[in-house]
Formats: C-alpha cells, sequence, structure tokens
C-alpha cells in the first residue's frame, strides 16, 4: 500500500534553513562553521556575516535556504532533496531579488556614467537526495537554452555539493554541524529501509540524535519542532515522486520524457537512476539516448 502523505505547501522552515539560518548566536555560529568549510577560510565573528535570506519568494519551491555576504561575496546555500537540472535557472532569479534588495540599501544608480560594483556571487546547492550523484556536480543555465549556446556569454552556474552519507566527508570533517545534519537524515533513511513506518523511523532517529548529542543538544531543546519538520519535508519527498508516477499513469509523460532529456545532457546518472527519477522505464530512456546520439 503508497504511503498516504498530508503535504502542506506553505510549511516551516527546512530542518537544513532551521539548523543554519536561524538568526540566534547558535546559528551565526554553525553559518560560519559552513562558510569556513566551504571556503577554506578561518572568519572568527560570526556577526560579520549579513544575512540577506529571502522569504516566500514567488512559491515554496522558489524559497531559499540560505544567504549571506562576507567578504565582499553573496552566498546563497540551498538544500534539495531531489534532483532537479533547474537549479542555475532558479539560482539566477534568486540573486536578482537579492541585488534588487542590495542595491536599494546601498543606494546604488544603475543609470550612472561608474561601474556599479557588487557583490561576488556564489550559489551551492547541497544534495541529500536519491538517486546518487558524483560529489560536486557543475549545473549550467546554458542546457536549458532552447538553441544550444557555447559563447559563455550568458551562463549562469550552480554548484551542487551531494552531502549524502559517504559523499564529501572532508566537508563534514570541517564543519561539524553539517556532519551532524547529515547523520542524522541518513539514520532515519536506515531506519526506513529496515521496515519502519515513516514517523516511527523519525521519532528514532531523533532519539538517536539525543543520544548522541548532536548539533549540541538541538534536537533535546527542539525534539517535537525536529519531528514535526522532518515528517513534513520527506512528506514532500514523497508527494513530488508520487506526482511524477501519477503523471506517467495518467499518459502525460511530455515533462517527464524533457526531464529525462536534461539528465542526459547532464550526464549525471545512469539510464537505470533517470527512470527511477522521472517515472520511465529503462528502455525509454535508453532509447531517448540513443535518439539524441543520432
Amino acid at each position: 500500500m503508497a504511503e498516504s502523505i498530508n503535504y502542506n505547501a506553505k510549511y516551516k522552515d527546512t530542518l537544513f534553513r532551521w539548523i543554519f539560518g536561524k538568526d540566534d548566536e547558535k546559528g551565526k555560529q554553525r553559518r560560519l562553521e559552513l562558510y569556513n568549510a566551504l571556503n577554506n577560510s578561518n572568519y572568527t565573528d560570526p556577526n560579520a556575516l549579513e544575512v540577506t535570506t529571502l522569504e516566500d519568494v514567488i512559491c515554496m519551491s522558489m524559497k531559499n535556504d540560505l544567504s549571506f555576504l562576507v567578504d565582499s561575496k553573496m552566498n546563497l546555500y540551498e538544500e534539495q532533496s531531489t534532483l532537479n537540472p533547474n537549479m542555475p535557472l532558479r539560482g539566477l532569479m534568486y540573486f536578482s531579488r537579492l541585488y534588487q534588495v542590495w542595491l536599494t540599501k546601498q543606494d546604488k544608480d544603475l543609470y550612472g556614467r561608474t561601474v556599479v560594483k557588487i557583490p561576488t556571487p556564489k550559489y551551492v546547492v547541497f544534495y541529500i537526495g536519491q538517486p546518487e550523484i558524483d560529489d560536486i556536480v557543475k549545473l549550467k543555465l546554458s542546457d536549458a537554452f532552447v538553441v544550444p549556446d557555447v559563447s559563455g556569454e550568458f551562463e549562469w552556474t550552480a554548484t551542487m555539493i551531494n552531502i549524502n552519507e559517504g559523499h564529501n566527508n572532508s566537508l563534514g570533517k570541517k564543519c561539524k554541524p553539517l556532519y551532524d545534519y547529515i547523520s542524522y537524515i541518513a539514520r532515519i533513511r536506515k531506519n526506513m529501509q529496515a521496515g519502519m513506518e515513516k514517523h516511527q523511523a523519525i521519532s528514532s532517529a531523533v532519539e538517536w540524535a539525543i543520544q548522541n548529542n548532536l548539533l549540541g543538544g538541538f534536537f533535546a531543546e527542539q525534539k517535537a519542532e525536529v519531528e514535526d519538520v522532518s515528517i513534513t519535508e520527506f512528506d514532500e519527498e514523497l508527494f513530488i515522486r508520487n506526482r511524477r508516477r501519477e503523471g506517467y499513469a495518467e499518459g502525460q509523460t511530455d515533462k517527464a520524457i524533457e526531464a529525462a532529456k536534461n539528465l542526459l545532457r547532464m550526464k549525471l546518472l545512469t539510464a537505470e537512476q533517470i527512470a527511477q527519477a522521472e517515472g520511465l522505464s529503462v528502455e525509454q530512456v535508453q532509447a531517448l539516448a540513443a535518439e539524441m546520439q543520432e
């Protein structure tokens, strides 16, 4: 029997955003540790980070997880539990809004004769979903152009970092909060693979996190809220997968086929993985690959 889903698109912050985006002393410290781990830097003042997070951009799926300024750079960190080849376009839209906010605060004039210097953008997508991908994947906006363009004149890149357990271990070693978060998500999945029902798997993982003092007592302090957010996030992941399967069953395969073609162009996954992600048969994906090579 398929697992029932109570999915609300207007749910509260994701656990990742809650851990690293909260504007209290612990949240600031975790943000700083994450930034230092990604950039091999050694900043020590959490208050040096100017948070510029956007709230509810267009809709839930357009809500970025974390963005901040440091050292004249604008960093936007987002977490994804499903594989999405549209991240470069999403990032472009996010940064457009962020730059609008920044320009307004700085009272900059775009119509003057002087070049307006802007913070350097960096867009990182933390991928903690299935199917598996390489440790680091560069997604480019040009992959989505209807007419191929190799000039590089109109490019935007999303750097996707696979943080599933067993990938990019050095990053987790540099940032204990990220390591603890990854360990918690991995524990939930292991519990579910062992046959636990979703709610039980999450509750058991929270108890395990409390016993091991993950995130310095965060799970003990926010036990009920963490369980609630985790259930909603896993509902969303299941909702997206079921929606794809339902669309295929109704014969609405155009979007699935187009998405499969995009994944084939990106050369990230096997035919089996693409078929699983898009609700197609392996034979269909293999036929698409052969067609694209002609």
